[in-house]
């Protein structure tokens, strides 16, 4: 009999969970999710749901009661509540892995302990302590705040004295950090996966695209030097040795000028940039997560196809009820995630174009990419 999975957070990671559960019928027996939106993407592709805040301490104790296994698909579930339940329910990532994570100034300084690269960074207690410690980097600088924050949320860019003070306010004294500007050449990321058992792999490096913060376009494989794949190979799986959770991590860095790999920030989770997996790959992220926490043999992460992954966004000026999107084009795979509503910048789904012989370099397949794109007008209903 199969174990019953639960997962805090029913979204579109929570969605991509469940369909690979299904796939394991042996291994995963049933699926429930915790979320606040009422049919989660995830509860409409059949997961069981418990409507409640991600934070919600009696929903989560209902959650572990009813699971054999806990995971999760965002970071800011209640790391606290969790610890005092692990001795009830197998949890993975553990919740000492995802304390140092969800406190992105701990996760840092854990990183840095480790003699992991990351961009330099200063804690900041208040506006005082913010305006002596600019100095040691200029102008620009990045003030961000050290919890929930997520695609370019919490975070303030500072290019002049005059805008200090506004940007302290602006976060309303909540705990920060201040962190140097890098211009860096390329954002990459490492999709990477250790088992309880211990064991590590990595899928390959991947280009990743932002507009306003938020990530757009995923080109795999990334298109840097082999010098940059070793680094950025080795900065992963070394973070998954010293962080010791078990299940798939989304780890993100900057390539910078002179070719130097710092991680940006690491999600205890699967990923958005790993999204290409799911035609890319012998073995899609969200089976290897499953595959991760269950303890069993990872899957193979070799790149079958070149692919690129395209966001779906919900277009500025417009929320409300839409048309289904439907892709009519060879070698292109469509997924909506099920939310009924648009609103400006939500992510609604995504489609991989894969490229499948040589001659369909990354050129080829971002031109491919732009038509589609471009075909794609979303209608009110």
């Amino acid at each position: 009999m199969g174990k019953v999975l639960g997962i805090i957070g029913g979204g579109q990671l929570g969605m991509m969970l469940t369909e690979a559960a299904k796939k394991m019928p042996e291994e995963i027996s049933k699926v429930i999710v915790l979320d606040p939106t009422e049919n989660c993407p995830a509860a409409k592709v059949g997961a069981h749901q418990i409507v409640a805040d991600f934070k919600d301490e009696n929903a989560i104790i209902d959650l572990a009661n009813q699971s054999d296994i806990l995971t999760y698909e965002i970071e800011s579930g209640n790391s606290v509540v969790l610890k005092s339940i692990e001795d009830r329910v197998e949890i993975n990532p553990s919740p000492e892995t995802l304390q140092i994570i969800q406190d992105k100034l701990i996760q840092k300084k854990f990183l840095a302990k480790n003699n992991i690269p990351v961009v330099d960074f200063f804690e900041i207690k208040s506006l005082s302590d913010l305006e002596n410690k600019i100095p040691n980097f200029g102008f620009p600088v990045l003030l961000k705040v050290r919890r929930d924050a997520y695609d370019g949320r919490g975070n303030i860019k500072i290019n002049s004295g005059s805008e200090v003070k506004f940007a302290y306010d602006s976060f309303n004294g909540k705990s920060l950090f201040l962190e140097k500007f890098i211009d860096f050449k390329m954002e990459v990321s490492v999709i990477a996966a250790r088992n309880t058992k211990g064991e590590i792999t990595s899928y390959p490096v991947v280009e990743n695209i932002h507009e306003e913060n938020i990530l757009r376009t995923t080109i795999a494989p990334a298109r840097v030097s082999e010098n940059v794949v070793n680094k950025a190979k080795e900065i992963a799986e070394k973070t998954m040795q010293v962080l010791k959770g078990a299940g798939v991590f989304g780890i993100e860095m900057f390539v910078t000028k002179d070719d130097k790999v710092l991680i940006n920030e690491i999600a205890p989770r699967v990923h958005n940039s790993g999204h290409h997996t799911l035609q890319s790959s012998k073995t899609s992220q969200f089976e290897q997560h499953l595959k991760a926490i269950l303890g069993l043999e990872l899957g193979s992460t070799e790149l079958v196809h070149k692919t690129i992954m395209y966001n779906i966004l919900g277009p500025k000026g417009f929320e409300g009820k839409y048309k289904p999107i439907q892709i009519a084009s060879e070698n292109v795979f469509l997924k909506m995630y099920g939310k009924e509503i648009s609103k400006p910048k939500r992510k609604l789904g995504h489609f991989n174009v894969i490229g499948t012989n040589d001659q369909e370099n990354i050129v080829s397949l971002l031109d491919k990419v732009k038509r589609v794109s471009d075909s794609i007008i979303l209608e009110p209903i």
